[in-house]
């Protein structure tokens, strides 16, 4: 498949009211639509905190120092497998960024409405994966927006940002980018893939932005965040812009949360390198929870193959003994089946899986090049 180097419509999502503007208001109780009583609840008990201090922490510039890496990639590598988590250790200055996004999110509500988002696309103010008007919703407003390859932005919603932070989300853009591909060449060397597999499918990937807000919540054991998902691209990289927790992450079917460490960024697994690692790799589900007393601002970066890449286990990890266990797909196709669902856990990945040696068609009409 050719890119057609036009802008693509990834999907749509329906227009939901802004969870901020409600959280303003004085109120004792949440609407009903944000009530959540199919969640489960945060994990309380003994061995929490010894899970929780197992979390792998990488240092990139160990990770950066040829012939000395070994130690730091077989961390990586153990992170990537074992956990589909880790936090990564960066001396990147995001200040001025910081900034920005807090008071993006502090704009009049009028100038927002400028910026929501459109019935025909999911890009802009709003919510992702609204597919009913009976759906629950999450206790969060989110801007959502693809960054590059350029080709793919949607340059009138792009050109509307406050200017000093569409020249921030620029650079940030850029470096992130940089950063990605590092940590995605690290990847390809402890999985032991020949790496110009890994450098040919990204050197041109797609990359979009999610800046997130969750306002304090008068019911906050009521409601949810951001409802319990594993990420549909290959590596997410988010940053924290303050210290209110509230990301959890499942790990032996529990809900461990994870406190940020200073200068440095949380970096989780997606489906698609799960997919590409033939299973190796695992992505992880994760959820956002919100408290009473605090906001929370976050900022996540998806980074994933270019478009016009077909989707399957890299062919140099695959043999009689290693076959394929995930289908191929066009990456076009892969995207726009992901936003067209309700967000359920890793239910997409789940049906992208060969069972029993066989491959189930069936079950994703969209596999192959079709």
């Amino acid at each position: 498949m050719e890119s057609s180097l036009e802008a693509v419509n990834f999907g749509k999502s329906i227009i939901v009211p802004s969870v901020q503007e409600m959280a303003k208001e004085s109120m004792a109780k949440i609407p009903p639509r944000y009530e959540r009583p199919d969640q489960d609840p945060p994990t309380i008990s003994t061995d929490a905190s010894i899970i929780l201090s197992s979390i792998p922490v990488i240092d990139l510039e160990r990770l950066a120092i040829e012939g000395s890496t070994d130690s730091e990639l077989d961390t990586l590598h153990s992170a990537c497998r074992e956990w589909g988590f880790f936090q990564l250790v960066s001396s990147t200055l995001l200040e001025e960024f910081k900034i920005q996004v807090q008071n993006f999110f502090e704009l009049p509500y009028e100038d927002k409405k400028k910026l929501w988002q459109q019935p025909d696309n999911h890009e802009g103010f709003g919510q992702l994966f609204v597919i009913s008007e009976e759906q629950k919703l999450d206790w969060s407003d989110m801007f959502y927006v693809t960054t590059l390859p350029l080709y793919l932005r949607m340059n009138e919603l792009f050109d509307k940002l406050p200017s000093k932070l569409r020249e921030t989300l620029e650079t940030y853009s850029t470096e992130v980018k940089k950063l990605a591909i590092e940590i995605l060449g690290h990847m390809a060397k402890g999985l032991k893939m020949e790496g110009e597999e890994m450098k040919e499918m990204f050197s041109d990937g797609v990359q979009s932005i999610r800046m997130n807000y969750y306002p304090p919540c008068p019911e906050p054991d009521k409601t949810i965040g951001f409802s319990p998902h594993s990420d549909a691209d290959a590596l997410t990289i988010v940053f924290q812009l303050n210290d209110t927790e509230g990301l959890e992450i499942r790990k032996e079917g529990k809900w461990i949360p994870v406190k940020p460490l200073p200068n440095a960024f949380v970096v989780n697994i997606g489906d698609i390198t799960e997919i590409i690692s033939n299973g190796v790799y695992r992505s992880i589900q994760h959820r956002a929870t919100v408290n009473s007393a605090k906001d929370r601002l976050s900022v996540a970066t998806f980074y994933s193959p270019k478009l016009d890449s077909v989707l399957g286990p890299a062919p140099s990890l695959l043999g009689k003994r290693s076959p394929a266990i995930f289908q191929s797909v066009s990456a076009e196709r892969y995207f726009k089946d992901f936003f067209a669902k309700k967000l359920n856990g890793k239910s997409y990945l789940d049906c992208l899986r060969i069972a029993d040696g066989e491959d189930n068609t069936a079950l994703h009409p969209y596999s192959k090049e079709s």
